[in-house]
């Protein structure tokens, strides 16, 4: 089964293609190619809305999860986009979100780990740096105070009770 197979299968990225995968000359990376499929509209980073295109920035590479104790890396020359409400800005891709450099699955990826060993111990095992992990555990933390619900409360709960205390009675 090829590379390119497996992100198929289990990293699908809608509107986009992968296109190839390469060893690096180092031997340390993997590097797989992404283009837009054929006919998809680019998005604004902005406010979201379909925009046409405007010209195609150097490629960007973003780093992804490690397969077989090698480093992925996706490469893909971004989409300038002339937006009617925004300008001409760089299209949003689904991957990846404003400039970060790590894919929204490697930050996941990152943050799980963090959980489980120290957030040094975590860079040392994946070979990026500390600074990578709390950015990845702060892009965890912040969706999620963003998607938590509530829901109806109905009772609150309280595990201890301390009566008095610092008080003279």
């Amino acid at each position: 089964m090829r590379l390119i197979t497996l992100l198929n299968q289990c990293h699908p990225v809608r509107g986009f293609v992968y296109t190839g995968a390469r060893l690096s000359p180092d031997r340390t990376t993997i590097d797989v190619h992404v283009r837009a499929r054929r006919g998809t509209a680019a998005r604004c980073s902005g406010c979201q809305q379909v925009a046409p295109g405007y010209d195609q920035l150097a490629e960007r590479r973003f780093a992804f999860i490690p397969v077989w104790g090698f480093l992925v890396v996706l490469l893909y020359r971004m989409r300038r986009v002339e937006c009617k409400t925004c300008g001409i800005v760089v299209e949003a891709v689904p991957w990846a979100s404003g400039k970060h450099h790590l894919t929204n699955a490697y930050m996941q990826f990152l943050a799980h780990w963090a959980r489980r060993l120290s957030w040094q111990e975590t860079a040392d095992a994946f070979r990026t740096s500390w600074a990578q992990v709390c950015h990845a555990v702060e892009y965890v933390v912040t969706w999620g105070l963003a998607h938590r619900t509530l829901g109806p409360m109905t009772a609150i709960g309280v595990d201890e009770i301390q009566y008095a205390k610092g008080t003279s009675i």
